[in-house]
């Protein structure tokens, strides 16, 4: 009997391990396309992938985050406001969905502040205010939940820039932020294989306008 129960045990485990091997390769490509992609039309069929997995894979919150952050990448490409409101909202509800799963995931939390970051570039006079603030705290919030996540700070410096060339302010926090944030790209390692890795370059870019 002992033997039956551990060949049974044995089997779901080799059942689980190709189960979640599979889930990490179908993952994993999706997520080289939406790296790699620079057109709508390329990002468009990934986000649908994506959308299916978590569909299909209902505790794991990454396909949300990936499908989110291929919709962020969707708007940033768009020059209708409609149209890039559209992607953004789409993102907003894939990390609302995410959250529900891992409320917690300090990711998710800064891929919610760069969605807020993005609404304010679709009307700047009248949205400002609003989601400049709510990306601040965003942002913040995800910096208490890993102070280590670098793209929370690297997004944090971008906001602090834009809003101290906005009022004609001193660039010295932002680029403190900024400098501090590529340190943590440098060191910072992340024990899930399918954890994000973007964000290094967009810091590299926004240091070049320090002095």
């Amino acid at each position: 009997m002992k033997t039956v129960i551990l060949s049974i045990f044995l089997l779901l485990q080799l059942t689980l391990f190709a189960n979640d091997a599979k889930y990490k390769e179908q993952m994993a490509k999706q997520i080289q396309i939406v790296y790699q992609s620079e057109t709508i039309e390329e990002l468009q069929p990934a986000v649908n992938a994506l959308d299916r997995i978590a569909s299909a894979e209902k505790t794991k919150w990454e396909p949300y985050y990936y499908s989110a952050f291929g919709s962020l990448m969707m708007a940033t490409r768009s020059t209708e406001a409609a149209k890039k409101d559209g992607y953004l909202d789409a993102a907003m509800a894939a990390i609302e969905s995410a959250k529900k799963i891992n409320a917690n995931e300090s990711e998710l939390i800064a891929l919610e502040g760069f969605v807020y970051m993005i609404r304010v570039t679709v009307d700047p006079a009248t949205r400002g205010q609003q989601y400049s603030s709510l990306a601040f705290q965003t942002y913040n919030k995800a910096l208490n939940l890993n102070p280590e996540n670098p793209r929370a700070l690297g997004l944090l410096a971008q906001m602090q820039f834009g809003t101290a060339q906005f009022f004609g302010a001193s660039t010295e926090e932002p680029c403190a932020t900024a400098k501090k944030a590529l340190e943590k790209f440098e060191t910072y390692k992340s024990e899930n294989v399918l954890a994000p890795v973007w964000g290094k370059s967009i810091t590299q870019g926004l240091l070049k306008n320090c002095k």
